[in-house]
Formats: C-alpha cells, sequence, structure tokens
C-alpha cells in the first residue's frame, strides 16, 4: 500500500500481513479440508481456533471498536480511529472466510458488538458483550423478513406485544447471518411494539432473544448463490413463536428501533467497503498471476490488449475506492457518522459494485478454475455480489444520496 499512514497503522499492518502470509493463506486449504471431516459444517474447524490464539497473541484482536461518537474506545478493542483501521480491514477482507473471524472482527458480531457498547444496559453487556468481545459465544441480528420489502425498515411485520412483565414476539425472520453456528446464543431481534404508532419510524423496537429461549426456531440455512457461508455461521431463516423474554432484554427504549439500526448498520458498511477493497486486491494478484503463466493463440495471456484493459481499469479502480473509502472513514472520526452519511452510501453503492466487476474480470481470465473451487474467486464473486442488497440495496442508497444532493437546489 502505498497510502501514508500513521507510524501505529504501518506498525499493525506489517504485523497483520506477516499474519496473513504465514497463517491465514496457508489455513485456507486446511479449512476446507477438516470441515469436509467433521459432522457440522457449521462449527469451528480446529486451524480456525489456531489462528485465533496466534492473533490474540500478535496484539490482533477486535481492532474495529470505535466507539458512538466516532472515537478510539479502549474499553473494548485496541483504540483505533476508522482512519486505522481501514487499511487494516482490506487486509483482512483479502481471505474474508478466514481473517477477519481469527480477529474477531467478523459481521454480525461486530455490529452487534457496537449496538450493545452503545444500547445496551450495564446487565446486557455483562451479560452478552463481556462473552462477544472474548469469542466466548457468537451472535446474530434478526431483521430481514421475507414477506415484506426489508429495505424498508418501517415494514418490519414481526409483532413485539408487551404483556406484563414480558415481551411476546412473533415474527418469521430469513437470511439471519450467524444463525446457525452451534456458538450462537443471542439474537437482537427487531420488531414493532407500537405497529398503529402515528410516526413509522418510531414503531419499532429491539430485544435480546436467547437462543435458547422456548419458541425460537432456527428452521433452516439459507444459501447465498449455492454457498451457505460456514465460516461464519450461515444464514437462516428463523421463526419466533410467542417467544417471552423479560421486558428487561429491550435494547434502548420502546420505539427506539429504527434509530438503533441505522446507528448499527453505519460501520458496518464502511467495514464490508473496506474489505471489498482487499477482496479486489487478491482477485488482481490472481489475475495477473494467471495472465503471466499461462499463454493462448500463441502468446502469453499478459500480451493480450484486453487483458491490459482488465488489469489497468481493475488498478484505478481500486486505487479511487480506496481514498473514498478512506475519506469516509476519517470523516467518521472527525464529524461522526451522521455528518458522513452521504460519503458512507456513495462507498456503499461504488464498492460492490466495482469490486463485483474486477472479481468477474478475474474468473474470466481464469476460465472453467474461476468459477471452481479450486480459485477463491467464484465465492469471493458471491461475497461481493451480495453487498448490492446486504445493508441496503443499491438503490436505496441512491435514492436517498440524490434526494441530499437536490435539496441543495430546490
Amino acid at each position: 500500500m502505498d497510502f501514508a499512514y500513521d507510524a501505529r497503522t504501518e506498525e499493525l499492518s506489517e504485523r497483520l500481513l506477516a499474519f496473513m502470509d504465514e497463517h491465514v493463506y496457508p489455513a485456507e486449504q486446511v479449512a476446507e479440508e477438516q470441515r469436509a471431516a467433521q459432522d457440522s459444517p457449521w462449527a469451528t474447524v480446529p486451524v480456525q481456533e489456531e489462528l485465533k490464539a496466534t492473533a490474540r497473541k500478535l496484539g490482533l484482536w477486535n481492532l474495529f471498536f470505535v466507539d458512538q461518537h466516532s472515537l478510539p474506545d479502549k474499553r473494548y478493542g485496541a483504540g483505533l480511529t476508522n482512519l486505522q483501521y481501514a487499511p487494516l480491514a482490506e487486509i483482512t477482507g483479502r481471505s474474508p472466510q478466514l481473517a477477519p473471524t481469527a480477529l474477531n472482527c467478523a459481521a454480525p458480531d461486530t455490529g452487534n458488538m457496537e449496538l450493545l457498547a452503545q444500547f445496551g444496559s450495564a446487565e446486557q453487556k455483562k451479560r452478552w458483550l463481556e462473552p462477544l468481545l472474548a469469542d466466548e459465544i457468537r451472535s446474530a441480528f434478526a431483521m430481514t423478513e421475507p414477506q415484506v420489502a426489508s429495505s424498508d425498515a418501517t415494514n418490519i411485520a414481526t409483532r413485539i406485544r408487551r404483556e406484563g412483565d414480558t415481551y411476546v414476539i412473533s415474527g418469521r425472520k430469513w437470511y439471519i447471518s450467524g444463525a446457525m453456528h452451534p456458538d450462537c446464543e443471542i439474537f437482537i431481534v427487531m420488531g414493532k411494539t407500537d405497529p398503529d404508532g402515528e410516526d413509522t419510524r418510531r414503531q419499532q423496537s429491539m430485544v435480546l432473544v436467547p437462543r435458547d429461549t422456548p419458541g425460537v426456531e432456527v428452521r433452516r440455512a439459507m444459501s447465498v448463490y449455492g454457498y451457505e457461508d460456514h465460516y461464519h455461521g450461515g444464514h437462516a431463516e428463523v421463526f419466533f413463536h410467542d417467544v417471552r423474554v423479560p421486558v428487561a432484554n429491550l435494547v434502548g427504549e420502546e420505539g427506539g428501533g429504527f434509530a438503533i439500526a441505522q446507528a448499527r448498520l453505519g460501520p458496518g458498511r464502511i467495514h464490508h467497503c473496506m474489505r471489498l477493497i482487499g477482496m479486489a486486491e487478491r482477485a488482481i494478484e490472481l489475475m495477473c498471476r494467471r495472465a503471466v503463466d499461462r499463454t493462448a493463440f500463441g502468446k502469453p495471456l499478459a500480451r493480450q490488449g484486453v487483458v491490459h484493459e482488465w488489469i489497468a481499469d481493475a488498478r484505478v479502480q481500486v486505487e479511487q475506492l480506496r481514498l473514498l473509502v478512506l475519506k469516509t472513514a476519517w470523516l467518521m472520526d472527525t464529524v461522526g457518522n451522521r455528518g458522513a452519511h452521504t460519503e458512507i452510501q456513495a462507498i456503499k453503492i461504488a464498492t460492490p459494485r466495482a469490486v463485483v466487476r474486477i472479481i468477474d474480470d478475474a474468473i474470466q481470465l481464469h476460465g472453467a478454475g474461476g468459477v471452481s473451487q479450486d480459485f477463491p474467486l467464484a465465492h469471493l464473486w458471491a461475497s461481493a455480489r451480495t453487498l448490492r442488497l446486504a445493508d441496503g440495496p443499491d438503490e436505496v442508497h441512491q435514492r436517498s444520496l440524490a434526494r441530499r444532493e437536490l435539496k441543495r437546489y430546490a
């Protein structure tokens, strides 16, 4: 990386790059073999636990944590800013199945930890946040539903009804990331406590639902372009059949669910975009190696004009995207998530689109190998393409960003 970072970021980057070369990349094939051999595809494989232990020893643990004021939070993590974390997240994006989890920096746990730190009660932090920080448990965020357009959070249909000192939750969720993992012990569930309220953005609330609560049914794993994402606990369809939890399990206040969701999604979006840059860099590296090694029609692929175009365009796009992501991280640190709203939307629109194209070109260059399990490209493509939907589809961000632009001329 050519960008000049501060001394601490440079030092952590060097340490993390060495960790990737010495431990993560060699573990990728081992992890696949171990997963195929074990009874549950969702359980953490031994080599992943070894990576976690090594990351802890190297001081590469909980690097993501920036507090609600966009300031470094040393209570829970390494005390980095968003700008310091950005290049580190990019490095982990080069191996998205193993590296983020090895550093305890993988979604959905990162967003759930930030949510609990910002909105959870002291008791909720003690019971759930601390074990998550220590990687003793896993978690899931239950928002998306199959029967409504969940890109508009006011559509959420799950009901959270109060009866005395308990809440009763009824609803169906799907694509609930992390829910298939055997160590997933807590769901953060979004539903409506005031479905008929005048303010559609004050109808929703969030409650904590332990997985072993009667009435919680994790019905099936949902695939994403044919992948089940075993490394991050999959994506599940979950039913809540009149699930009862204490009123003390409310996160924040009644009616605060919409605002909490927005606060949670902002950092998650930039983390995804940071890692996407790393995914693009991995694709460019594989593309260049393939171009040098393979010959077609009498000359190396590296001498084919269209290959030059793919590689050059990819490099230009990555450099542009990196600068936009870094600007967004800097704004989040200096003026907060609200002040960086336009830039957060911009990177969420631009980054997955461009990275999908870069990975697709790399797949094309690899021919049949590109869509096979022998290279990481197919899985990288599926992950990047999914992010054009996850955390809000492109069109929602375009609509909001355009409205902000037009306001200046109204």
